[in-house]
C-alpha cells in the first residue's frame, strides 16, 4: 500500500526568520549545526550574511506526517522539540519503524542522495522543527569546510544507528542497546541521561527492534524486577545504568 504524497513537505511553516533561539550571536543549547557553526567561527549574524535563513516549523500535532515517501526532497530539518518518527511501508502495507529523531537531531538526511524522501515522517507528539533549504545549506556548506563534515557526521551517524540491531543480540541486548542508546542522545544535548520519557510507543519500540511487543513489555518488567530500571508508564529511569552498559555493550560496539 503506498502512501498518498504531499505535495508540499514540512507544510506548517512561519514566517521565514533566523532561528530565535539563544542569543542574538549564539544557537540553542539543541541546535543541530551550532558546534560546526562555532567551530568556523560563525555566529547567528554571520549566517545571515551568508544568506542562510532557518525557517521555524511547526507545531506538528502527534500523527501529523512532516513529510511522506515520495513528497520532493527539498530541505532537512532539525528537531527543535518533541519526537519524530520516520518509518516506510512495505509492498504488503506491514509499517518498518526507521528510527526515533530527537531534539538537536536531523531528519531528511536520508534523502540528500535522490530528488524525493525516500521514508515518511510522523511527530509522535508536538513537534517544532528548524528547516534549512538543502540548495543553500549546500552552498554554505562548501565555504564552510567544518560545516561539510558535521553533515557527513551526521550522515553516518544516520547509517550507524540504522546498522545498529543489524545483528543477531537478544531481545535484553536489543533493549539495553536501545536505552543506553537514547539516554547518550538525551545526555548529548544537556538533558537528563538516567530519567526521560519514552515518548514511543511500546509498539514502535518493537516495531524498531524488530521484536514482538509483548517481548518489549516483559523485558521491561524483568529488567525492572532485577533493579536495571525503574518504569512508571512511560517515565523511565536506569538504575543501574552500569549493568546496563555491559548488556548493551556488544550491540553498541558491534
Amino acid at each position: 500500500m503506498e502512501n498518498p504524497v504531499n505535495p508540499t513537505a514540512f507544510p506548517r511553516q512561519d514566517t521565514r526568520t533566523l532561528a530565535d533561539d539563544g542569543d542574538e550571536l549564539h544557537f540553542c543549547s539543541t541546535c543541530a549545526f551550532s558546534q560546526a557553526c562555532l567551530s568556523e567561527g560563525m555566529d547567528k549574524s554571520g549566517l545571515m550574511d551568508l544568506h542562510m535563513l532557518v525557517e521555524h516549523v511547526g507545531p506538528f500535532r502527534a500523527g501529523e506526517h512532516i513529510f511522506r515517501e515520495g513528497d520532493p526532497f527539498e530541505a532537512i530539518a532539525a528537531v527543535r522539540a518533541g519526537t519524530v518518527k520516520t518509518y516506510v511501508i512495505d509492498r504488503e502495507g506491514r509499517e518498518h519503524v526507521l528510527g526515533f529523531h530527537l531534539p538537536g537531531e536531523v531528519i531528511g538526511l536520508n534523502a540528500i542522495d535522490g530528488e524525493h524522501y525516500p521514508c515518511n515522517a510522523v511527530a509522535l507528539d508536538t513537534v517544532m522543527l528548524c528547516r534549512f533549504s538543502f540548495p543553500k545549506i549546500s552552498v554554505l556548506a562548501a565555504q564552510l569546510p567544518g560545516l561539510q563534515r558535521h553533515l557527513f557526521r551526521l550522515l553516518s551517524r544516520d547509517i550507524g544507528r540504522a546498522a545498529l540491531l543489524a545483528g543477531d543480540w537478544t531481545a535484553d541486548q536489543r533493549m539495553a542497546a536501545f536505552l543506553i542508546a537514547l539516554s547518550r542522545r538525551l545526555a548529548a544535548r544537556g538533558f537528563s541521561a538516567t530519567r526521560f520519557q519514552l515518548t514511543m510507543a511500546r509498539t514502535d519500540i518493537a516495531n524498531y527492534l524488530r521484536l514482538a511487543p509483548e517481548t518489549v513489555s516483559r523485558v521491561l518488567r524483568r529488567f525492572q524486577q532485577d533493579g536495571l530500571l525503574q518504569v512508571d508508564r512511560r517515565e523511565l529511569e536506569l538504575a543501574d545504568r552500569d549493568r546496563l552498559e555491559a548488556l548493551a555493550e556488544p550491540v553498541l560496539r558491534g
